[in-house]
């Protein structure tokens, strides 16, 4: 079995170790927090599976806790090296890990109010050199990616001044999405807008990388125009970079 030394609080909440995993959660969870959350598996055996998901690197679990939803998602390698090691990262520390620094970044963002997936709890398990790790999300309803409104060319009023107020939101923060995409982008029925997909987002000083942020999302919104025969809306565009110029902390 591995020490955690050093891990007592991450993130200004504590962390709990049981046997082999690490587990960062709210405080107010912190007594009730077990491993086997992390495990489809239990949440199968207690009919607990509202629904099951895919993502580009593999799929995550809708689950039911007292009268919570939660997203549950098993942290995967994705393009060519995923082929060899599907879901193991090397060790660097527990504060490094995938899941403690995507927990961490999404408690500051909500913390500020941000329209971000709400943090539950995240689990790391050591194996000498490697790691596996598990996510635990609050789950928003009644959303759909912004590309599928865009395919259907019924995308809300003022939902790309919104996408523009929230991403200049997420930067003002410091943090770096490296997937600033229209897939990442959740709209509901109200035409609220969230920004999700945390993995590999890091805090970064002001910078050029906040402008290119926002040409990577212009590429993705050109792509998904090319692949549903829909065409780029200019004046749309011309509303989000209005709307993110604007937004102030």
């Amino acid at each position: 079995m591995h020490r955690w030394a050093g891990s007592a609080r991450v993130a200004d909440a504590p962390v709990t170790v049981v046997g082999r995993d690490a587990l960062l959660c709210a405080p107010a969870l912190a007594a009730a927090a077990r491993p086997e959350w992390f495990a489809p598996d239990f949440w199968q055996t207690r009919g607990a599976v509202g629904a099951l998901e895919t993502s580009g690197r593999g799929s995550v679990w809708i689950v039911s806790h007292g009268g919570d939803r939660w997203v549950l998602r098993h942290y995967h390698r994705g393009g060519f090296v995923s082929r060899f090691v599907f879901d193991r990262y090397l060790w660097t520390g527990l504060e490094r890990t995938r899941a403690f620094r995507e927990w961490r970044l999404l408690r500051r963002l909500s913390d500020a109010g941000l329209a971000v997936p709400n943090p539950v709890a995240a689990r790391v398990r050591r194996a000498g050199p490697v790691y596996r790790a598990d996510i635990l999300t609050v789950y928003i309803p009644d959303t759909r990616k912004l590309s599928a409104f865009i395919a259907e060319r019924r995308v809300p009023e003022d939902c790309w001044r919104r996408v523009g107020r929230l991403v200049r939101a997420v930067h003002d923060q410091g943090v770096d999405h490296p997937d600033l995409t229209a897939h990442n982008l959740l709209v509901d029925t109200r035409g609220d807008v969230f920004l999700v997909d945390f993995d590999n987002a890091r805090m970064r000083a002001p910078g050029a990388w906040q402008m290119r942020g926002v040409e990577r999302l212009e590429r993705s919104l050109r792509k998904v125009a090319l692949e549903t025969a829909t065409e780029f809306d200019e004046r749309a565009w011309a509303e989000l970079v209005a709307a993110y110029g604007g937004a102030r902390r």
